[in-house]
This record gives C-alpha cells, sequence and structure tokens, in this order.
C-alpha cells in the first residue's frame, strides 16, 4: 500500500529521466535497470542492499548504482528519506568518454566533490526540461567524474568489442521495441555469433540485448501509464503479452507495480 506521505515527481523528458521522491519504510522491491540510476540523498536516511551489501546514505551523499545491478531502497529510520535521482543510459556516457570502457564506483556511494557537482547540476531544477546545451555539458561533466572516481583496480576485458556492430543492435532495438524480435534476427544484423554480440553489447551499454528491448518497452509503457492509459492497454501497447506480464517485467525493473508507480504519482 502506498503511504499518503510516499510521493513522486517526475522531470519533463530529455533524454536523462530524472525524478524527486520522498518514502517512508520500504520503497523499492529488489530489482535492476539498464541504465546508471544516478543521485542524492536530500533528507533522512536512504539504504538499499546492492552487491552483496548493506547501504546507507545521508544528505548530500552521492548514490550510484550500475546498469544490470541488484538494488531495492527502503528508509533507514522513521521519518523516511527524500532524494533525487537520474537514469542515464550508459552509451550516452561512453558517447561522453570516447568509447573508452564504462566507468565503476564499486560501493554504491560516493563522497567525491566533483561527482557531487556534476550530479547537483543535472537535478538542480525538475521543474523544466534540460536544454540540449545543458544536457550535453551536463553528460560530458557527469562521465569525466564518474571517469575520474570510478575503481580503477576492476578488471577489465582483454577483448576490444566491436562498437559498429553493437550500436547497429541497440539501434535497432529501439525502433522496433514494440514488435517481435529474435537473436536470429540480431546475430544477421551484427554480422556476429550470438555469444559475442551478447558479449560485446553487455560490454558496451550494461546489459544484454533482451533485457535492453525489455527496458525500452518497459519505458514506453511508463510514459503511456503517466499519460493516463489503463494498464491494459498500456501492456499490449508496449509489446507486452497481456497485463500480468507487464506488471511481473515493470517490478523487475523498477522495484514497484505499474499501479504504485501510477498511485505514487498521482501524490506527488
Amino acid at each position: 500500500m502506498t503511504s499518503a506521505t510516499d510521493w513522486c515527481v517526475v522531470a519533463p523528458a530529455t533524454r536523462i529521466d530524472r525524478l524527486e521522491a520522498r518514502f517512508h519504510g520500504h520503497a523499492y522491491s529488489p530489482h535492476r535497470h539498464d541504465t546508471f540510476a544516478i543521485g542524492i540523498t536530500l533528507s533522512g536516511v536512504q539504504s538499499f542492499h546492492y552487491r552483496h551489501g548493506h547501504r546507507s546514505s545521508l544528505p548530500g551523499t552521492v548514490i550510484v548504482i550500475h546498469p544490470d545491478e541488484l538494488h531495492d531502497g527502503h528508509a533507514g529510520g522513521d521519518t523516511g528519506f527524500q532524494y533525487r535521482m537520474l537514469y542515464v543510459s550508459p552509451a550516452l556516457i561512453q558517447t561522453a568518454l570516447d568509447g573508452r570502457p564504462l566507468p565503476y564506483v564499486s560501493g554504491g556511494l560516493s563522497q567525491n566533490d566533483a561527482l557531487r557537482r556534476a550530479v547537483c547540476g543535472l537535478l538542480c531544477s525538475l521543474d523544466a526540461p534540460l536544454t540540449p546545451l545543458e544536457e550535453e555539458n551536463g553528460l560530458i561533466d557527469l562521465a569525466a567524474a564518474l571517469d575520474a572516481s570510478g575503481d580503477a583496480r576492476r578488471e577489465r576485458s582483454r577483448v576490444t568489442p566491436d562498437r559498429l556492430a553493437a550500436a547497429r543492435v541497440r539501434d535497432y532495438l529501439e525502433h522496433h521495441y514494440r514488435h517481435p524480435v529474435t537473436l536470429e534476427d540480431l546475430e544477421r544484423l551484427a554480422g556476429q555469433p550470438r555469444w559475442t554480440l551478447t558479449r560485446d553489447f553487455r560490454a558496451l551499454f550494461g546489459t544484454s540485448p533482451y533485457r535492453y528491448l525489455t527496458l525500452r518497452r518497459l519505458d514506453f509503457a511508463r510514459r503511456l501509464i503517466t499519460g493516463g492509459s489503463g494498464l491494459s492497454e498500456a501492456a499490449l501497447t508496449a509489446g507486452f503479452a497481456d497485463q500480468s506480464h507487464l506488471t511481473r517485467a515493470f517490478k523487475q525493473a523498477f522495484g514497484v507495480t505499474p499501479s504504485r508507480w501510477r498511485a505514487l504519482l498521482s501524490q506527488g
């Protein structure tokens, strides 16, 4: 059940999704998504399980959740917590880094001043969409700060991924997520066997082609729900078999059901 004091406000859409929310007690069930989730705690204690540990973020602490990493969310105290968060495609970070491997902040929490400034710059106001130049400069600052504060000891793959082949697959998924897609289709498009394709895609974009496709469908369904569509209509329009299929996938990706997401928006 959604508390009357729990709410969520979503900023006007650009290439970066941004939101502010407040929760008491349980916030999100364990889930994973294909974007970086990067934000800052505004008040209270924001607690979550991440990479086999329990983290607690205090006001001013930057949170960095990497793509495809399982995590949840709950209040670390009776007063609840409030935060702002942005969700950034790994492709945007990699483009800003000119194709270098994705940076990695292993602990999930950071006190790095440059990273905090970059995050706050993109989250300073949620009332209006970011201008193209504001967004582009903010992404460059964010990518540079992540790269500088990342864990340099993380083992990198010795195999250079095929960026062009993976990008062709990503672009195809971006434009065909509402239609059936097979791995054979993607193999032909990439000119690679499925194992190579999946390995390169994950290295460059942080998740598998299948999860990337599922998340594009979920993003579309979430926009439909936010715009007032019914859950069943949103499920079918976005390419899911039915409403129950959407509900399972939605909770796995975002940690809440579609109906709770709709309720949180109505209270924001």
